[in-house]
């Protein structure tokens, strides 16, 4: 493995490392499960499903194996929650749709998943992507109580924007 922390790898990097084995799908989706996990604070994810996301990177380490793997094998992303996920709640940020689950996921992720790529959770967002700074939506984050706005991992004092 490269000494690069996994989570200062780009795409294109970290899925070479996941294709020469030299990292496994489910060693990478863990790792970035724990950086959520730290990193609550910020308020970026709105849900998240271990058992869901560790059942994908276990089949992509087994894809990988197997010589069957898509070009993103492994690969954790998040989606953003205006892209329905199927697993996840997909609020679109709003009290109206509070605890909706989708019994079908968006085409992006689709296709995303057919390309390899394990989900993460869902991210924070405006409620229904209407706005450009993260700072209003409805749903509280991840180890949040309430709703409360995504802050910058280099300044909690401010906003990372938005998409």
């Amino acid at each position: 493995m490269t000494s690069t922390a996994l989570h200062d790898l780009g795409v294109a990097q970290l899925a070479t490392e996941l294709r020469e084995r030299r990292v496994s799908a489910v060693e990478a989706a863990q790792h970035f499960l724990d950086r959520a996990q730290a990193h609550q604070n910020l308020g970026a994810y709105v849900a998240v499903n271990p058992e869901i996301t560790l059942a994908q990177a276990r089949a992509q380490d087994a894809a990988i194996a197997a010589g069957t793997a898509g070009p993103l094998a492994g690969v954790p992303i998040a989606h953003k929650d205006i892209f329905v996920t199927k697993g996840f709640p997909s609020t679109a940020g709003s009290k109206m749709l509070a605890g909706y689950q989708s019994p079908f996921d968006a085409t992006v992720v689709t296709r995303l998943a057919e390309a390899g790529a394990v989900t993460l959770g869902k991210l924070n967002c405006d409620e229904f992507a209407m706005g450009s700074a993260n700072e209003n939506s409805a749903i509280a984050p991840v180890g949040f109580d309430a709703p409360a706005p995504v802050r910058n991992p280099w300044d909690t004092h401010r906003i990372p924007g938005g998409s």
